[in-house]
């Protein structure tokens, strides 16, 4: 089974260009199910047709959902949260205390996100398309089930009694949401844009996000290109070839930061709102030219860490993007290396043979960052 998320700015396509896709793999004779984590539920709108919570179809081999997390709030985590209560009374906590550390920051997206594992892997699905929602919302979704693990880790201590049981399966379930996100075999990412230079300099962000989470995103969409200028007549032609020269130049640039033809596809601007699923279908027909719109996605990932020797100790290299305006912080929190790029920020446990060792520097190339370690540990 492959997963494939689709993320990207607010407003530059992305649900529509997840349907296109579910529905040109469906056209490929794989069993697709698409379904949206998008708060916004415009799944439907790009159908054509009103979806629910469990899968209904669109086609032959074609299924579509809209997950409605309000919903799971109130049926699915008042149940659990009444258990985790429970286990903090029994660890002393009064009434009160233990409904406020109960109060888990992201529950909604964290619901949505088990809610996609569950159709997943309880479905006949071998391909299952998600329309995340806006970018910032689709991050802080995708670092959920790392993030929760470690407040659950801090609320409740390891063997303490009456806690076992609730926290220990919803450990468990977290650690296998992680491990489904990481998988480069099964999931990956598809990041959508609009080629303007703020949405451009938002997706590299994301990049940066995602590489330090272990997310493999293996491609990038550019939507809305205004068409060739072969087609274009009348008074209007001026301003239309102006606009394809900025969004080239924007183009160009995505080319310079390293990003070959095989990893942007463009799509181009339609004078009518693509809706139903033949519409669907040209446009997936744009996108892929035919092709199966997994081929080429099967590569596992760069590692994010790699470790060799060097003069004065060891190199740990990590495989993150940056570009030239990527603001980096590095600090050691213990035996975890602190890494910030833009903003983002993600403890990484340091291989056992760097843990005495203290950073001497760091330095950034086209492949990520390198960080010098030497000698026992020390301020750095």
């Amino acid at each position: 089974m492959r997963i494939l998320l689709f993320t990207g700015k607010g407003g530059v396509g992305k649900t529509t260009l997840a349907a296109a896709t579910a529905a040109a793999l469906a056209g490929r004779g794989r069993k697709t199910l698409v379904v949206s984590t998008d708060p916004a539920h415009s799944l439907g709108d790009a159908f054509g047709r009103a979806l629910g919570g469990e899968p209904s179809e669109v086609d032959i081999l074609l299924h579509a959902a809209q997950i409605d997390t309000r919903g799971l709030v109130d049926s699915t985590w008042r149940e659990l949260r009444q258990e985790l209560q429970v286990a903090l009374a029994g660890a002393g906590l009064d009434s009160l205390d233990a409904e406020e550390l109960t109060v888990v920051p992201g529950v909604d997206e964290l619901l949505a996100l088990t809610e996609v594992q569950r159709l997943a892997e309880h479905g006949p699905w071998e391909t299952v398309v998600v329309d995340c929602g806006p970018t910032a919302e689709t991050l802080r979704l995708l670092a959920l089930p790392e993030a929760v693990s470690g407040y659950l880790s801090r609320m409740f201590k390891p063997g303490a009694r009456r806690t076992a049981a609730a926290v220990r399966r919803l450990g468990a379930h977290l650690e296998s949401l992680r491990a489904l996100l990481i998988d480069p075999a099964t999931t990956t990412v598809r990041l959508v844009l609009t080629p303007e230079r703020v949405v451009v300099a938002e997706a590299r962000r994301t990049l940066s996000s995602l590489a330090l989470r272990g997310i493999l995103v293996d491609g990038l969409i550019v939507n809305r290109l205004m068409p060739a200028p072969g087609f274009w007549r009348g008074a209007a032609a001026s301003w239309m070839r102006t606009r394809r020269a900025q969004q080239n130049t924007v183009l160009a640039e995505l080319a310079d930061a390293g990003f070959g033809p095989e990893q942007v596809k463009p799509v181009e601007y339609r004078a009518v709102e693509p809706v139903g699923l033949q519409a669907l279908q040209e446009i997936a027909f744009e996108l892929y030219q035919g092709l199966d719109p997994l081929a080429g996605n099967e590569q596992g990932v760069t590692p994010l860490l790699r470790v060799s020797e060097s003069d004065s100790g060891y190199e740990l290299r990590i495989a993150v993007p940056l570009h030239r305006d990527s603001e980096v912080d590095l600090a050691r929190v213990d035996d975890d290396l602190a890494v910030t790029v833009d903003g983002f920020r993600r403890l990484i446990a340091l291989p056992e043979m760097l843990r005495p060792c203290r950073i001497t520097g760091a330095e950034s190339d086209a492949h990520g960052l390198v960080v010098s370690l030497a000698g026992n540990r020390g301020p750095g």
